[in-house]
């Protein structure tokens, strides 16, 4: 997890950004999540792979911001995919729960991304709210409501 989220997004920005220096133009789309926004109890590896992947993607805005290539980080809430089942989680609160489509979540990135925006909050505007309160909200105060919806068993 810790290799694809971190290792290959670095790998591959590395790959690719000096080409669009070089062009003076470029837009870059990382996929991050709103849990980047919080402590993350009970999948707190991934969760702090995406603290980094959002860390990173708003670090090389700046690097990038007189070259003509922006970055924009997509920080989608829970979305209908088979994530909640390959994480083994689909008995928890959140992994049982509603999520957002995958199809709206990739236009919000896609636009955002479109408008030279560095960051958004994908999906459902409850989704969007949560990412929001986290930005206000002490950290143990976060990790304490988020532990309440990813706790195994949560969801009965």
């Amino acid at each position: 997890m810790i290799a694809l989220n971190c290792n290959h997004t670095v790998h591959v920005a590395k790959l690719l950004v000096p080409d669009m220096v070089r062009r003076g133009e470029g837009k870059i789309l990382i996929t991050g999540s709103v849990v980047s926004t919080a402590p993350s109890p009970f999948q707190a590896v991934y969760g702090a792979t995406k603290a980094f992947v959002m860390s990173f993607g708003e670090a090389l805005r700046v690097e990038l911001e007189d070259t003509g290539v922006t970055v924009t980080v997509l920080q989608p809430g829970a979305t209908d995919t088979n994530f909640f089942e390959r994480a083994d989680m689909l008995d928890t609160k959140v992994g049982a729960g509603e999520k957002d489509d995958p199809a709206l979540v990739a236009k919000r990135g896609f636009d955002a991304m479109m408008a030279g925006k560095d960051s958004v909050l994908g999906g459902s505007f409850k989704h969007r709210m949560q990412g929001l309160a986290n930005e206000i909200l002490p950290e143990t105060a976060k990790a304490k409501q988020v532990a309440k919806t990813t706790k195994p068993g949560s969801a009965h």
